[in-house]
């Protein structure tokens, strides 16, 4: 027999075994199975499952990416649905016991539990529904275990009238993506402030270590190992600073506002205060936006933090193409750094160490690139006042901003912070070169000491042994711009 009665909106029925629709197919389902009900019909649902029929149909229909939600918007998605539930508590609109057990779940959720409860692809369609659905569904459930109930009894407490009360796909899910990245945007903020530090710090113990400086991978003007690593902290801290400010944007939320930002169908005095309760809640400075109808039709402010993401993405390239370079060799490159050994490099060649770190910072920064091109693309595809491509926003965005924590923070310590300066390296490649020819523009003029570079290559000798054979200089004189001996 149902639980609760007949089969119907507040009475699900169950029967033992079926078949359950998962990730674009049909697999078997060996549990009992319940069966809910919308508007197109009847579908049957793992008896144990914390989802409902919205997910279940979401399961058959979607799954080419194979990729679940973003774990960080799922429980930004739970408070937000607390900051609502409490409102509505609040005015009166749901019941004490029901919305305290709303708001119980969403603490379970935002804590990272009951993941395996939310499984619908990231690339879904309808804007964001079927995850807004989910999050509905599952807290659902657990509020009606919480008060005795099973999951699955719409009466009790249903996903729409109760946990979605007053709200839309379209007001919930922008809201959720702006707390999670702004929680990512700090986290990534503190690993580049970090990465800074780490490089400042090479930057002073590298300081008295001269070397050849390199441009169009030429021989160029001398300069310090140090200075190297200061340019680099100079490159992260501006990073650290355009990601930390575009937070600022990032709090405007349209909660509140529904289906197309009007605030149809919700009570007025519940669309200023849940903005209120959710910014006691996270503690970020959220604020409804002024226009709500902007920001749930204009996706721009995510086009412009992965802007400025791909712009950190470039800096870490460029870092980890540097250090790949530097560290070549150990015999045949350049080898002026040494980093740290992490795991044999080759199934073939014995001996054989790879730069593994910075190649695998590396693709965490080109995967960030490739994600921009993503968001603008897909903002730019918005249509009237909403847009259907939400979701992939949202997964590329909160993907770049976890990959390029994570990298930054592999980056400072698993290679910045254990690498090792070869000063012997580096003084051999800056004295065996014809860089030093440039001290002696101003000594000797510019063709002189052209010429005196081309002499040197030709014969081998170095631009301190022919200044010295050809008494051009004084010898105190060649002393004070020559001061290393020969290596």
């Amino acid at each position: 027999p149902g639980h609760g009665g007949a089969p119907g909106r507040g009475a699900p029925s169950r029967r033992a075994g079926g078949f359950s629709g998962h990730s674009g197919g049909v697999v078997v389902y060996f549990g009992s199975m319940r069966t809910e009900r919308d508007s197109l019909g009847a579908v049957e649902v793992p008896d144990d499952a914390l989802y409902g029929i919205h997910v279940q149909r979401a399961l058959g229909n979607f799954g080419a990416g194979g990729r679940a939600v973003r774990p960080e918007l799922i429980r930004a998605f739970a408070v937000v649905k607390k900051a609502c539930a409490l409102a509505h508590r609040e005015l009166g609109a749901l019941p004490a016991d029901v919305a305290d057990a709303i708001a119980a779940a969403c603490d379970d959720v935002s804590a990272g539990k009951h993941a395996e409860a939310f499984p619908v692809d990231a690339l879904q369609g309808g804007a964001g529904t079927s995850t807004n659905m989910n999050v509905n569904e599952v807290l659902a459930n657990l509020a009606l275990l919480r008060l005795g109930g099973r999951p699955g009894d719409p009466a009790r407490v249903h996903p729409l009238d109760h946990v979605n009360r007053g709200q839309s796909t379209n007001d919930v899910y922008p809201t959720a993506l702006r707390i999670a990245a702004i929680r990512l945007v700090r986290e990534l903020a503190d690993a580049l402030a970090q990465l800074q530090e780490a490089l400042q710090r090479r930057e002073r113990e590298f300081a008295d270590v001269p070397k050849l400086g390199r441009t169009q991978l030429m021989d160029a003007a001398p300069i310090a190992l140090g200075q190297e690593f200061g340019a680099w902290a100079q490159a992260i801290a501006r990073d650290r600073w355009r990601i930390y400010k575009v937070e600022e944007r990032l709090r405007q939320i349209n909660l509140g506002g529904t289906a197309v930002g009007t605030g149809a169908a919700a009570d007025k005095r519940y669309v200023f205060r849940v903005a209120e309760i959710l910014r006691e809640l996270t503690g970020l400075g959220l604020a409804r936006a002024e226009d709500p109808l902007d920001p749930t039709q204009n996706q721009d402010v995510f086009v412009e933090t992965s802007g400025l993401l791909k712009a950190c993405a470039v800096d870490l390239l460029k870092i980890t193409g540097d250090l790949r370079l530097l560290n070549s060799g150990p015999r045949g490159g350049l080898g002026e750094i040494r980093l740290e050994a992490r795991q044999v490099g080759s199934s073939l060649m014995p001996g054989k160490v790879n730069p593994v770190i910075p190649e695998h910072v590396a693709q965490c920064a080109l995967r960030a690139i490739a994600n921009d091109a993503a968001i603008t693309l897909a903002a730019a595809s918005g249509q009237l006042e909403l847009n259907a491509f939400l979701p992939l926003i949202a997964d590329a965005l909160l993907e770049s901003l976890a990959l390029l924590r994570d990298a930054t923070t592999i980056l400072r310590a698993r290679c910045i912070e254990t690498l090792e300066a070869d000063a012997a390296a580096c003084a051999r490649h800056l004295y065996a070169s014809t860089a030093p020819a440039l001290l002696l523009v101003p000594e000797l003029g510019y063709d002189a000491a052209a010429a005196l570079a081309k002499e040197a290559l030709a014969s081998g000798k170095s631009i301190r042994q022919l200044v010295g054979e050809k008494k051009l200089l004084p010898p105190e004189r060649i002393e004070r711009l020559f001061p290393e001996p020969l290596p």
